[in-house]
């Protein structure tokens, strides 16, 4: 906060007069930003308070800003100023001016030793930026020199206050590397001069961790030097002694927190495996953590408990293979493994009562990759001796899975309840990984302890024990197949006896059943145990997800299994859509359910079935297309035409074995279809009149345009030919629509149309019809200059059709949308290489070419987001490769005239360029790089720090 001492200045004002950046004015600024209560104000404060800092003015009025007089807010905008001069504008610096810049900052720090804290860290942060920009050849030994001026008695500063100074500027020195903009030449040099300068560092650093007089906020200070010291990769066994000395430092609460963050980062180096001795001391050390680790859970000190896991799993995540090898030490490894066992299992749930365990769970894939990684003779010998930590590690996670009494559990926040969840999640992928080193046993003996958990009749079994068994059944086959295991006809047939009396417990049964959906389709018999329990599921709402998502994939996976259970499927499921029992996105997953059930019964089956199924949608639908629009009742008929395409997306007769609904996996027929018209188009007929009248009041409505295009888009997907009847009515829809007001969602049916029947005899007059009718209403709009975006057009619909006319292409590269300019330049790039063997394309490119290549040049020279530079390449490479002749008269006709496509580049700038694209015929990445080059010239950009980060 300002303090009330600051004055109050006037307003500063929206005018070019105000651009005077003084004193007085910077102060009224800062005043105006921390005092006006209007947000206008304050946000045309911090504007011109951002101008000021990097004018040029700047470099007079913040050494004023940094006066004693000063308040600390307006001091710490004057230390702040000097940085940004320095770290983005040092070419500004005469370098006869270095020396005395680094004299009066460092007088300026000494001052504020004992000032304000704020104000000496960007006072560091500056020098520290000087020190980058100058090392090693104008300022050799520069960490020497800060060491040596700092430790000189003088000044009148005390010397706890110059030490505190002096290790601030030692420890933000690394950092400010690290978000430095020195170019990449330069980066090299400097952490190579940085890793020199270490050996002045490390022994004050000694010096002061060991002395017993230095002072807590001392020993802090060292630590966090170190710690930023150590993200410069110092090496390990130049840094062992000062990491020994954090470990001595872990028992003081204060310091416990910054050596444990020095510890991790000396350890967690890429480079600190080489130093196998030095890790082999740190494992005793960790290892000596135990009893402070034991104790922190006994009183539940999570923060303790949380720094002293890190450690361990640093080290055992970072160097497991290192460590592996060292045979002679397998037994202190092996200790290692067990202490982080321990932070697994550690007591409590999380994240309410712990936060450790989560830390450690990446830790085992690691150690289990590398031991798999070994050759098979020593893989043997370490899976002898870690298998059974991994079945240890099992029973850990799912008691880890478990869930709070339900009483705890109803206390947990909402937040606490999706923590939890994410990390029962993060357990399912640890225990599916883990499953891949163990087997098949794993799951005999999941198997086996649910088993004597259910069949136990002595002892009652908790529901948590229970549920956590299952999950983890359920993370291993939701992925792994399991259709050769021997023990899931034994699971099936123990689900029955689960008593279900928990909404938790119900839902991981519907998961399991789930996915165990690809082996109950392989075993049939098994439906009659497990169907009666995901229908009777259904209707309970707390159960929505799991047993709508777990019907789905009985659906899909067995549906030539289940005409049998088909009535009763239908029925239940007509119910609980009727009752609304569950959430519109459930409803949806529902009809596609049913859409995979219909799929497997004998056509008149089907009809029946839609009929009895969507007749009372349809007339509700009826009912609102005679109302007047309005909110309500556009959710209504959305939701309706929803449940519609949902349907349609998975009803296919044509016998066919999908991997999965979304045409991830090639579908394989296994039979023709039957005779006569498809259900689906037989249901679209009847209602197609319909969904005209919905039409003719909803057609401004994008929203409900777009369910209405999505009910034909997702049939013609699954029927391809087989939506043949409907190809003539469908063409005249959407043309009508189109040409009363385009909309993408209509250009995307338009184009899954042509893409599958514009080349069959039958229906090529009404695609053909429609094409050109699209056609001709898409280039009224852009001659009535819309872009796009403007009428809710994608591009890649857009650019599907109308790149047959090249003038068109060439005016969407100016479009200020990136992904239109992107798909043009992909269409021209794909197009160029036809124009060998398509005459008319080659009349279209020899008269329109050089405006493509104005357009292009335009874009590079500025027009175009600098993003895009890659697209525009491709195209000059794709006209050097198949118009050769023709784009070496275009590029000189094109870059004559004086300013374009830039006013920055010279003449020999642009004959440069165009002789080096026309080198280039074979070599794409160097036709980038050459594109990429002279946009930066034409950008006034080249040679600038955004130029070193392109």
């Amino acid at each position: 906060r300002v303090r009330g001492d600051m004055e109050t200045p006037g307003r500063i004002a929206a005018t070019p007069d105000a651009l005077d950046f003084t004193v007085e004015n910077v102060e009224k600024a800062l005043h105006q930003l921390y005092y006006d209560p209007n947000i206008e104000n304050k946000n045309l404060a911090q504007k011109w308070l951002m101008q000021a800092q990097v004018s040029p003015q700047a470099w007079q009025f913040c050494w004023a800003l940094l006066s004693p007089d000063k308040v600390s807010e307006i001091q710490y905008f004057g230390a702040s100023a000097l940085h940004t001069k320095i770290s983005r504008y040092w070419s500004d610096i005469p370098t006869d001016q270095y020396e005395s810049l680094k004299s009066q900052l460092f007088s300026q720090i000494a001052r504020f030793s004992s000032g304000s804290k704020m104000v000496l860290t960007r006072l560091c942060v500056a020098l520290a930026s000087l020190a980058l920009n100058t090392m090693p050849e104008a300022w050799p030994g520069a960490v020497a020199e800060m060491v040596r001026v700092f430790q000189e008695e003088g000044g009148g500063v005390d010397g706890r206050a110059r030490c505190l100074a002096l290790l601030e500027l030692l420890t933000v020195l690394p950092e400010e590397f690290q978000t430095s903009r020195l170019p990449q030449y330069r980066k090299g040099l400097v952490r190579g001069a940085l890793g020199r300068e270490w050996g002045s560092v490390c022994p004050l650093l000694q010096q002061l961790l060991r002395r017993t007089d230095s002072p807590g906020a001392v020993k802090a200070r060292v630590l966090r030097c170190l710690s930023s010291w150590m993200l410069l990769d110092v090496p390990l066994s130049e840094s062992e002694g000062l990491v020994h000395d954090c470990f001595s430092a872990l028992p003081d609460p204060e310091l416990f927190d910054t050596a444990v963050e020095a510890i991790v980062n000396a350890i967690s180096q890429p480079d600190s495996q080489r130093y196998v001795n030095t890790l082999l001391k740190l494992v005793p050390q960790v290892l000596a953590l135990q009893d402070q680790l034991r104790d922190a859970v006994q009183n539940g000190d999570m923060e303790t408990c949380h720094g002293i896991c890190r450690i361990a799993v640093t080290l055992g995540e970072n160097h497991s293979r290192t460590l592996l090898e060292q045979v002679d030490h397998w037994q202190s490894f092996l200790a290692l493994v067990n202490m982080i066992m321990f932070c697994t299992g550690i007591p409590g749930h999380y994240p309410v009562n712990e936060t450790t365990s989560s830390l450690t769970l990446t830790f085992w894939y690691t150690l289990q990759d590398e031991i798999m990684s070994f050759e098979s003779d020593k893989q043997t010998v370490y899976l002898q001796v870690y298998r059974p930590v991994y079945f240890q590690l099992v029973d850990v996670l799912l008691h880890k899975a478990q869930f709070p009494s339900d009483q705890e559990y109803a206390s947990w926040s909402s937040d606490e309840k999706e923590q939890f969840r994410i990390y029962r999640v993060d357990i399912s992928d640890t225990l599916m990984y883990v499953y891949e080193m163990l087997g098949a046993e794993l799951l005999s003996n999941l198997y086996d302890k649910l088993g004597r958990l259910l069949t136990n009749t002595e002892q009652p079994t908790s529901w948590q024990h229970t549920e956590a068994l299952l999950y983890g059944f359920q993370s291993i086959a939701e992925t792994i197949d399991v259709n050769y295991s021997d023990v899931i006809p034994g699971l099936i047939g123990l689900i029955p006896r689960i008593n279900i009396n928990n909404v938790q417990l119900a839902d991981t049964v519907m998961f399991t059943i789930g996915a165990l959906a690809e082996w109950l389709a392989d075993h049939p018999v098994m439906l009659s145990s497990v169907l009666p329990l995901v229908l009777q599921a259904l209707g309970n709402p707390d159960l929505s997800v799991s047993s709508v998502s777990t019907l789905k994939k009985i659906c899909r996976e067995c549906k030539f299994d289940l005409p049998p259970y088909a009535t009763n499927i239908v029925a239940v499921s007509q119910e609980v859509l009727i009752k609304q029992i569950h959430k519109t996105s459930q409803c949806m997953w529902l009809m596609q359910a049913l859409g995979f059930l219909l799929s497997a019964l004998p056509v008149e089956d089907i009809l029946r079935n839609l009929h009895s199924l969507i007749t009372p949608y349809i007339q509700q639908l009826e009912k609102l297309a005679d109302e007047m629009p309005n909110p309500s009742n556009k959710l209504a008929i959305i939701h309706i035409l929803g449940l519609l395409s949902n349907l349609f997306t998975t009803l296919d007769i044509s016998k066919q074995d999908d991997e999965s609904a979304d045409g991830s996996a090639p579908p394989v027929k296994t039979a023709p279809p039957p005779p006569g018209p498809n259900p689906v188009v037989v249901v679209l007929q009847q209602v197609f009149a319909l969904i005209q009248t919905v039409l003719s009041k909803w057609l401004n409505d994008s929203q409900v345009v777009e369910a209405v295009c999505a009910i034909f888009e997702k049939s013609v997907k699954t029927l391809l030919h087989d939506f043949a009847p409907m190809v003539s009515q469908l063409s005249e829809m959407l043309g009508q629509m189109y040409s009363t007001i385009p909309q993408a969602s209509a250009l995307d049916l338009t184009r899954q149309m042509v893409h599958i029947f514009a080349s069959e005899t039958d229906h090529f007059p009404p695609i053909k019809a429609l094409f050109e009718l699209v056609t001709s209403v898409t280039l009224s709009v852009f001659q009535q200059g819309r872009g796009p975006a403007e009428v809710g057009v994608s591009a890649p619909s857009l650019l599907f059709f109308f790149f047959f006319f090249s003038s068109l292409g060439i005016l969407s590269l100016k479009f200020p949308e990136t992904p239109t300019v992107k798909s043009t330049c992909l269409f021209f790039t794909e197009l160029l290489p036809h124009c060998s063997d398509v005459p008319p394309l080659a009349r279209v490119v020899q008269e329109d070419g050089k405006l493509l290549v104005q357009a292009v040049l335009e874009g590079i020279g500025g027009g175009a987001s600098r993003s895009l530079m890659d697209q525009f390449a491709e195209v000059l490479f794709s006209l050097n490769k198949h118009c050769f002749s023709l784009l070496a008269v275009w590029l000189k006709e094109a870059l004559q005239p004086p300013g374009f496509p830039s006013s920055r580049v010279t003449t020999e700038q642009k004959d440069n360029f165009s002789q080096q694209i026309l080198r280039e015929r074979v070599n794409k990445r160097r036709v980038k790089d050459i594109v990429k080059e002279f946009t930066l010239l034409c950008r006034g950009l080249h040679g600038t720090e955004y130029a070193a980060e392109y």
